[in-house]
C-alpha cells in the first residue's frame, strides 16, 4: 500500500501540469479582457497596457512560465536560495485577483475554501447516511413500501436540480414553518438547508449503488454459507454483505467529495453561502485568470488526493485488492 501511495504522489505533479496547461489554454482562448470591462472602472489604455505587461497578460508563453513558477513554489525556492524572503510571502503564490481589488488569490481561497469544505463535508456525510440506509432497505425489502419509497427518493434526488430543491426547502422550512434560516453563514442552523440540498443528488446515487451492490452480495455464495451456519440476519447483512457492497460507493465518494467541497456554487448562490463556488463562477465570467487557475488547481489537487484516499480505503475494506490492480 505504501508503494502505491508513493507512486500516486510521484505522478501528482505530472497530472497537475497537464491540468494546468489545458485549463490555461482554454481560459486564454476565451474572449474578453479582464482589465477592460464594460461595467465598473475602465483604466486608460496606457494603464491597461502597463498592467498587461506587469502580469504578463500580453503573452501566453510568458504568463504560462511565470505563473507556473509562482504557483508551484519554484520562484519561492529560487528566491530563498538567493537570500532571505518576506516571511509573509506564501510558498505557493497564486497571484493577485484581477476582479477583487487589492486581494490576492491565496487570501480569497483561505477565506472561502474552508466554508465550501465544511458545507461539502457535511453534505457528503449526510448523503452517505441517507444513501446507504435507503439502499440497504431497498435491497432487503425490494417489494415492500419501504423499498418503493427508497427508490422513489433516489429518483427524485437524481432528477431535481439543486436550485429547485433549495427553493422548495426554503419555502417549506424557512418561510412557511420558520424553523430554519434561509441564508447566510456562521451558525449550525444556517448549515442545515444548504447541506441537505447539496446532499440529495449524492444520496440518490449512493442509494442506487448500495442497493445494486447489496442485491448482488445477498445472492452470493459466502452470504448463503453464512446464513446456513445460522448467523443472525443483522450479522449477515452488516459483516458479510455490506462491506463488499460498499466498494462501488467508496469509489464514487472520492470525486463526489471533491466536487461537493469545491463545486457547490449553485447551492452557495441560492443560500448566500460565502464559499469558493461563487468566486470560481465570477472568475470565469470576468476572465480573472489568476483566480480561475487558483481555483482549478485547488480543485484538481483535492480530486487527486481524494481518489488516492479511495484507493487506500479499497484495500482496507477488501485486502484481496493488490497494488498491481491500482
Amino acid at each position: 500500500m505504501i508503494a502505491m501511495v508513493l507512486r500516486r504522489l510521484a505522478v501528482l505533479p505530472i497530472v497537475l501540469l497537464a491540468i494546468y496547461t489545458l485549463t490555461l489554454a482554454l481560459a486564454w482562448a476565451a474572449p474578453g479582457n479582464p482589465l477592460d470591462r464594460p461595467e465598473g472602472r475602465r483604466p486608460p489604455r496606457a494603464v491597461i497596457e502597463a498592467m498587461q505587461k506587469q502580469y504578463n497578460l500580453d503573452s501566453f508563453p510568458r504568463f504560462y512560465v511565470s505563473y507556473l513558477e509562482s504557483a508551484s513554489g519554484v520562484r519561492w525556492v529560487r528566491d530563498r536560495l538567493a537570500g532571505p524572503v518576506d516571511p509573509g510571502r506564501p510558498v505557493f503564490d497564486l497571484g493577485p485577483s484581477l476582479q477583487y481589488e487589492d486581494r490576492r488569490v491565496n487570501e480569497i481561497l483561505a477565506d472561502s475554501l474552508p466554508v465550501s469544505m465544511t458545507l461539502g463535508a457535511s453534505a457528503i456525510l449526510l448523503a452517505t447516511f441517507i444513501g446507504v440506509g435507503a439502499g440497504v432497505i431497498g435491497a432487503l425489502r425490494p417489494g415492500s413500501w419501504a423499498g418503493g419509497v427508497s427508490l422513489a427518493l433516489a429518483m427524485v434526488g437524481i432528477s431535481l436540480p439543486s436550485f429547485v430543491t433549495g427553493a422548495v426547502l426554503i419555502l417549506i422550512f424557512g418561510v412557511w414553518l420558520g424553523w430554519l434560516p434561509v441564508g447566510g453563514w456562521g451558525t449550525l442552523g444556517q448549515l442545515v438547508l444548504p447541506a441537505v440540498t447539496l446532499s440529495l443528488p449524492f444520496a440518490a446515487y449512493i442509494a442506487r449503488l448500495t442497493r445494486m451492490g447489496m442485491i448482488e452480495q445477498l445472492s452470493s455464495d459466502h452470504v448463503r454459507a453464512a446464513r446456513a451456519k445460522g448467523l443472525p440476519e443483522h450479522t449477515v447483512v452488516l459483516r458479510h454483505a455490506l462491506g463488499n457492497a460498499m466498494l462501488p460507493v467508496v469509489s464514487y465518494l472520492g470525486p463526489a467529495t471533491a466536487y461537493a467541497m469545491t463545486g457547490s456554487f449553485v447551492v452557495e448562490r441560492v443560500f448566500r453561502v460565502p464559499g469558493l463556488g461563487e468566486h470560481f463562477v465570477n472568475s470565469v465570467l470576468n476572465k480573472d485568470l489568476f483566480l480561475l487557475m487558483g481555483a482549478a488547481l485547488t480543485f484538481s489537487v483535492m480530486l487527486v488526493l481524494f481518489n488516492l484516499a479511495v484507493d487506500v480505503l479499497y484495500r482496507w475494506i477488501d485486502p484481496r485488492i493488490s497494488d498491481d490492480r491500482a
